[in-house]
């Protein structure tokens, strides 16, 4: 089975690839925002933090089963895990945050919040059919 074509995908798919994709740009360039001197070890650390998401991205845009549902376990930990950091800064928790995080944390809450559902849903489970191995 191929992966289905630009024009018949739905747009939620190529929103949800467009997030995850945005979320690995995010992941490289903020890396040298909370870096006095960027070098060799904040770039390694970044492509790091920046291949799940990118990795999401691809399978997504394939069409993998599997990565729908890895996409939706990734929705729900940036869920738990920002909105924990967004509670705490807004409570004003003696801790200083990284701007990485905060714009991290501003792009991921709100997303995660309109992908998670649209991952668990029929429509999602119609979108990604192709299995990771075989078939």
């Amino acid at each position: 089975m191929k992966p289905a074509t630009a024009s018949t995908r739905p747009r939620a798919v190529v929103l949800a690839v467009t997030f995850f994709a945005l979320s690995a740009v995010l992941e490289l360039a903020l890396a040298f925002v909370d870096t006095p001197r960027p070098g060799f070890l904040a770039a390694w650390e970044a492509l790091g933090r920046a291949v799940l998401p990118a990795l999401l991205a691809a399978g997504l845009w394939r069409g993998f089963s599997f990565c729908r549902f890895l996409a939706l376990v990734y929705a729900l930990a940036a869920l738990v895990t920002y909105a924990v950091v967004l509670a705490l800064a807004l409570g004003g928790a003696p801790v200083r945050f990284p701007p990485s995080v905060v714009v991290q944390s501003l792009l991921q809450v709100p997303s995660c919040a309109v992908l998670a559902p649209w991952l668990r849903s029929p429509e999602a489970a119609r979108a990604f059919t192709r299995p990771l191995l075989g078939g």
